[in-house]
């Protein structure tokens, strides 16, 4: 671990310090899970949570707290059932992936194809798929940088329109986890415009295994799915934000997001209640200092991010006269996990604002990663206005036991961890707000 430098400013420390002793993000997550809990967009629980945003950013004492609208999709889940019915009569547990097709009234039935990629599919061709539901039997890998939600989650959102270019009725997932809980694991998934829209489902671990053994077993494997979801016309969401306002160099702007909407079946403790209230109370860090930041400090609370980025798409809209004045943007939307690596903007690992930003994140363990930022999902609007991205890296080793299933709650918080994750969020974000260095190349 990289040592501290005696010369580095008093606030860095105090900074660290108020992060470990005078954290209030644990207290805030209680509150966020208890008293307004799922967010799902379009339900009574959206608006609570941008109710209690506005309440919590008012009480950190930050500036220009306001909201924003933001066109959102709306979809209703409503009920799943799915059973085995041959060589076994079992049931098993799915959840509709958000933006599904309904099945028929009263279900469908219909034999069972198992494969474990895009290309298995594509060799059975449509004489081993049509009429039948697909299984896309992939495992996901538990990973420290959480790569292994990639591939998977690309599985998610697209296998449903390969599988009905073959004529599949239905199809089914095997969850994007790392964990074996009957909980199924949710998610987002696109059709594309040449397929047909068939109904498709997560089914959870253990069940997904159970469906690949009986098929590898040579017997013939039917299932009888029902899933009563549907559209909804699309509605208006807000995202909320507040500020920390600057000094001498007020009009740039380093935005920090997280996403305030969740998925229905948990909680949104960790996707993405974490991050909201490390965005909520970096802020406070950063605005009690004795050293206002030179650049102001805008926290976004984005709404409608896991039913297809809604206010990602609103906040670049709004801001598109002023993108030359975001400085850089950042974003938390991997739970509790610990920073373990930062990373630049593209080409910039070797820049003077690398190494300035190392030697303060150094002494909380975290190192820098040569690659370059991504940015998280609301921000990706912003990429193609110029915003530089910067990247802090959480622990997701345990982060997707837990993602878009209905053990998102507050029990599988680590009040360690987010404390941990506070003091990397609210040192990168106060150096970049400080820093003489530009990050545009």
């Amino acid at each position: 671990m990289p040592h501290r430098h005696s010369h580095e400013a008093p606030w860095l420390r105090q900074l660290r310090q108020g992060a470990r002793d005078a954290s209030r993000a644990w207290d805030l997550l209680v509150s966020l899970n208890d008293d307004v809990g799922p967010r799902f967009t379009g339900t009574p629980g959206e608006a609570a949570g941008v109710a209690w945003a506005l309440a919590a950013a008012g009480r950190a004492g930050l500036a220009n707290v306001r909201t924003e609208p933001a066109e959102c999709t709306r979809w209703e889940r409503g009920s799943a059932r799915a059973e085995i019915l041959e060589p076994t009569c079992q049931s098993i547990v799915v959840a509709a992936l958000g933006g599904s097709v309904p099945t028929p009234a009263g279900g469908l039935e219909a034999e069972l194809v198992v494969v474990p990629s895009l290309d298995a599919l594509q060799e059975l061709g449509r004489a081993g798929v049509e009429g039948r539901i697909v299984y896309i039997h992939h495992l996901m890998p538990r990973l420290r940088d959480g790569t292994g939600y990639n591939h998977g989650g690309y599985l998610r959102a697209h296998a449903t329109s390969h599988a009905a270019r073959l004529g599949a009725v239905g199809c089914l997932v095997r969850s994007i986890a790392t964990s074996a809980t009957r909980a199924p694991h949710v998610g987002m998934l696109f059709y594309e415009s040449d397929a047909p829209q068939i109904p498709a489902a997560a089914v959870c671990v253990p069940d997904g295994d159970l469906l690949a053994r009986l098929a590898a077993s040579g017997r013939r494997v039917r299932l009888r799915l029902e899933l009563g979801c549907r559209s909804l016309p699309s509605g208006t969401g807000h995202n909320v934000l507040a500020e920390v306002p600057g000094t001498d160099l007020a009009h740039e702007i380093v935005l920090f997001g997280a996403h305030l909407d969740t998925w229905d079946l948990g909680r949104g403790a960790l996707d993405d209640g974490a991050g909201c209230v490390l965005a909520l109370e970096t802020a406070r860090l950063v605005a009690e200092l004795p050293v206002r930041p030179r650049r102001t400090v805008r926290i976004a609370l984005f709404a409608n991010e896991e039913l297809g980025s809604g206010g990602g798409h609103a906040y670049a809209a709004a801001h598109k006269d002023e993108a030359g004045q975001h400085f850089v943007a950042l974003e938390a939307d991997q739970g509790d996990g610990k920073p373990w690596a930062l990373r630049m903007p593209e080409g910039q690992a070797q820049s003077a604002a690398a190494r300035h930003l190392h030697t303060a994140l150094g002494p909380l363990g975290i190192a820098l990663d040569p690659g370059g930022a991504r940015g998280g999902v609301d921000i990706q609007p912003l990429r193609g206005l110029g915003v530089p991205f910067f990247d802090l890296r959480q622990d997701a080793t345990r982060y997707f036991d837990f993602h878009h299933s209905a053990n998102d709650v507050l029990e599988n918080v680590s009040r360690e961890d987010l404390d941990h994750a506070l003091a990397g969020f609210a040192v990168a974000v106060a150096v970049l707000a400080h820093m003489p260095e530009s990050l545009r190349g």
